[in-house]
């Protein structure tokens, strides 16, 4: 009787379905630091996958290798469940001892550890049966716990896969209002051409829901944060970002807008970046430069009001800006480092196309157009 195996092995159990429960079941984020196997499997998994990401030069391939983390994490995580509770129930069927062998051969450790694989596995060969009682209920736990296994795998990916589809509709809608990459005086002025107050509370609406969802689902399920958006000038980050400064834009001051929902807007944003800046581990820097210089705050009052968004002008105005910025501005700071995921102008500095408006065949398009003078109808608005 090796008792020892079989505390080592019970201890080992808790721990895995402790952090599986505490990954997968659990709706929210735990504050208890208990054995979080999966927190340092992603801390240092990351930390080695940015490694191997910042030796690639194209920032586009440099991009597409990143964007597999997230997805491929998934599988290591599950397996690495998988062979700890294995093992796990193969050090107390050998505390339990006992067993029996078709051929009479001498049971050892590692013909426990088959033992438990093809039970975890629910194979059931028969080659390999405990002979008491205790070893034959631990045999038919395991049976089960792997059935349950099973049956998390098969729920646990299509919730994240569907969070992470909900979470871009809304990414993807913000490319036509604020650019790609988006900005706080592309999506103003945008809005320039019909500053209804109807339409402007309930787009904020949207995004204070989205901001919402976002907390909710990268809390719950903490590899979200790492799925990236299909397009490269695209991301959550950049996303919540725009709508943090846009809504400090607006509770600064915008004539003939009420900044009422955007401060339920800026609220909810602002409570999204803190929280998931914690999720990640990210670390506060004191030397990080504002992203708003006057020159830029200069450039993006004139840009904003030949669109006719007129922003209120004087000191006070400003001052009341650099508050609200040092708020939130030093989390996305921190989010951007630890996800190298680039944080968006307030202002663009020459104009780019959106997404929408781009596509591969378009020069052959053109060409071909050119060709045929007069055939071709630019009907599109």
């Amino acid at each position: 009787m090796h008792w020892w195996a079989a505390i080592f092995g019970v201890a080992l159990i808790f721990v895995i379905l402790m952090d599986a429960f505490e990954t997968v079941v659990l709706p929210r984020r735990i504050k208890r630091t208990f054995f979080r196997i999966s927190s340092r499997f992603y801390r240092k998994s990351w930390q080695l996958w940015t490694r191997v990401g910042l030796h690639i030069k194209s920032a586009n391939r440099r991009e597409g290798f990143l964007a597999y983390f997230g997805p491929v994490s998934l599988f290591p995580l599950l397996g690495f469940w998988a062979l700890g509770l294995i093992f796990g129930f193969a050090c107390v069927q050998y505390g339990l001892g006992e067993h029996l062998t078709l051929a009479n051969e001498k049971i050892t450790f590692g013909k426990v550890l088959y033992l438990s694989g093809e039970t975890f596995f629910t194979l059931g060969y028969g080659d390999i049966t405990p002979n008491n009682a205790g070893a034959r209920a631990l045999a038919v736990v395991e049976a089960g716990m792997g059935f349950a296994f099973l049956g998390v795998v098969i729920g646990y990916l299509p919730v994240v896969y569907n969070s992470f589809a909900a979470r871009e509709t809304e990414i993807s809608l913000l490319d036509a209002r604020a650019g790609s990459p988006p900005s706080a005086a592309e999506f103003l002025s945008r809005l320039g051409c019909c500053p209804e107050q109807t339409v402007l509370d309930e787009i904020f609406r949207d995004w204070e829901r989205w901001c919402a969802d976002l907390l909710s689902s990268h809390i719950s399920y903490p590899v979200l944060v790492f799925f990236r958006s299909q397009h490269s000038n695209q991301s959550w980050v950049s996303a919540l970002t725009v709508m943090l400064d846009v809504t400090s834009l607006i509770m600064t001051g915008v004539d003939g807008i009420h900044p009422d929902q955007a401060k339920l807007t800026f609220a909810m944003a602002r409570h999204a970046v803190v929280d998931l800046a914690q999720v990640v581990n990210a670390e506060y820097s004191p030397h990080d430069v504002g992203r708003l210089a006057a020159e830029d705050l200069k450039r993006l009052r004139s840009a904003l009001a030949s669109h006719g968004v007129s922003l209120y002008a004087g000191a006070d105005a400003a001052e009341r800006l650099a508050e609200l910025r040092i708020l939130y501005e030093p989390y996305l700071y921190s989010l951007s480092r630890r996800l190298l995921m680039t944080l968006p102008p307030w202002i663009h500095s020459d104009h780019k196309k959106d997404n929408w408006q781009g596509g591969p065949w378009d020069r052959a398009i053109q060409a071909r157009a050119l060709e045929h003078p007069g055939h071709a109808v630019d009907d599109h608005f």
